[in-house]
């Protein structure tokens, strides 16, 4: 256990009655004050993770510690952790304030005590003027700050949110995860987020856990995830990225060169995360953003055809294929023209210096 360590999973597994494995061995450490996301597709273990963190479920085997203290066994309610659920599981009868009032209820609060929390609480998501709204009138958003002020109206030492913005339109969704993340900030509790969602997981956590068939395949920063993923799941997974199979042919004092049919790619040695080897054979990982394509040949260019075009607003994606038959994505800036750039044109395709990722095959 690491010494900054507030809520530990240690060699947790999960087999349900079904016989499906849940968790396959999960050690994780979430410090004092982070903002983590559990990410993955559907099955992969996030959600399973984060209900047996607040007791909804039990672990087949291994241990949830708290402060070093193991929790394995204690009833979700004697454990100084909250939960919002995607559905917000409001009560529908319940006015504002008592929904966010109701496990200050539970606890048998003094009513002065309690109505001051509540008030902190609203104010703390927004809502200080809506103490005496049904839910039912409010919206979306609005909803979720209360699902959020009931969580953290009790003080927990760790919120788990479980796909808390899923309901969400795209504005209003991307609102709230910057306020999800002032209110991390600013408040220095622990969150623990599960999501599918990569753009989510990127933008506002502080590492992220990426799980795949009940097993963590990385954790790492948000930027260090997009940049230096260390297994061909994680490639594929995290944003867009080209996986070409190459062959190391040099050795340079700054990492490696490979290359990717008649494409030579220079991969920096913090992007490798293959066994080193003249000759190998190695996949190497390039973002659309890495490479570059023009009308006109270029040193290093490999030729290709253009097979179709996707506009993003600011940018555009093509697809083409090169000579050799691989198939690449490349992302560019908007242009005031694209016609070199339609459905059969030849363009020129080269990588920015020093963009690939090398990993050993699977």
């Amino acid at each position: 256990m690491t010494t900054d360590s507030l809520l530990r999973l240690e060699g947790v597994s999960k087999v349900f009655d079904s016989g499906t494995v849940g968790l396959d061995n999960v050690t994780l450490d979430i410090a004092h004050g982070e903002f983590i996301s559990l990410l993955g597709p559907s099955g992969c273990g996030k959600t399973t993770s984060l209900r047996v963190m607040a007791g909804f479920e039990a672990p087949t085997s291994g241990r949830v510690l708290l402060d070093g203290r193991d929790i394995t066994a204690l009833r979700p309610y004697d454990r100084p952790l909250n939960t919002v659920f995607q559905d917000y599981a409001l009560f529908p009868h319940m006015n504002v304030t008592e929904n966010v009032g109701f496990g200050l209820s539970l606890r048998k609060l003094p009513a002065g005590d309690a109505k001051k929390k509540i008030a902190e609480a609203l104010d703390l998501v927004g809502l200080a003027d809506k103490i005496k709204a049904r839910v039912s009138m409010l919206s979306g958003g609005q909803r979720q700050r209360v699902a959020l002020a009931r969580a953290l109206v009790c003080s927990p030492r760790v919120l788990l949110l479980d796909e808390p913005l899923s309901a969400l339109d795209a504005n209003l969704r991307e609102q709230m995860q910057i306020e999800l993340k002032r209110l991390q900030s600013r408040l220095g509790t622990t969150f623990v987020m599960v999501t599918h969602d990569q753009a989510e997981a990127l933008s506002i956590s502080d590492r992220i856990v990426v799980l795949n068939r009940g097993k963590i395949e990385q954790i790492a920063s948000p930027s260090e995830l997009y940049d230096a993923p260390q297994t061909r799941f994680v490639a594929d997974f995290i944003g867009s990225m080209n996986v070409l199979e190459a062959e190391i042919v040099e050795t340079t004092s700054t990492g490696v060169r490979v290359a990717a049919g008649s494409m030579l790619i220079d991969v920096p040695a913090d992007c490798i995360r293959a066994t080193p080897g003249e000759r190998k054979s190695v996949l190497v990982c390039v973002r659309p953003e890495e490479l570059t394509a023009h009308p006109f040949p270029s040193d290093g260019s490999v030729a290709a055809q253009v097979l179709s075009s996707v506009f993003y607003g600011p940018t555009f994606r093509l697809f083409v294929e090169t000579d050799a038959g691989q198939k690449l994505m490349i992302d560019m800036g908007r242009r005031r023209s694209t016609e070199a750039f339609n459905a059969g044109a030849t363009v020129h395709v080269c990588p920015v210096r020093g963009s690939g990722r090398l990993l050993d095959r699977e």
